[in-house]
């Protein structure tokens, strides 16, 4: 990565960070999820007529629970993506440092024997 995109990167992060902390700090806004918000917006607009069509197959016993299983699928898919990302940037890495030094020595070599 090249040092221009590097800062970029950087400085994204930066302004992101200090847009959180400077948030947190002068707001006492609750961060929960929002999964149980549609449903009360739902019983609004239908009168309490409306019946969910599909059950979860099973719930966790505690939110504890769910927020460690979402925190693990996140971490999961990082890593997944993490690995791709290096794995092709490695790949390009060694062809452009190997690939082209290969090509070359197999230039003279046809160069010698003609």
């Amino acid at each position: 990565m090249s040092r221009k995109l590097e800062f970029i990167v950087i400085a994204i992060i930066l302004i992101f960070a200090a847009q959180f902390f400077y948030m947190s700090s002068t707001t006492h806004a609750d961060y929960g999820g929002a999964d149980d918000k549609p449903a009360g917006v739902i019983d609004q607009i239908t009168g309490g007529a409306y019946k969910p069509i599909a059950k979860p197959i099973w719930v966790p016993p505690s939110d504890e629970i769910e927020s460690l299983l979402f925190g693990l699928q996140a971490a999961t898919g990082a890593i997944i993506i993490g690995y791709f990302l290096g794995y092709y940037r490695a790949k390009n890495r060694f062809e452009s440092d190997f690939g082209m030094q290969r090509d070359k020595k197999v230039q003279r070599d046809e160069k010698i024997q003609t």
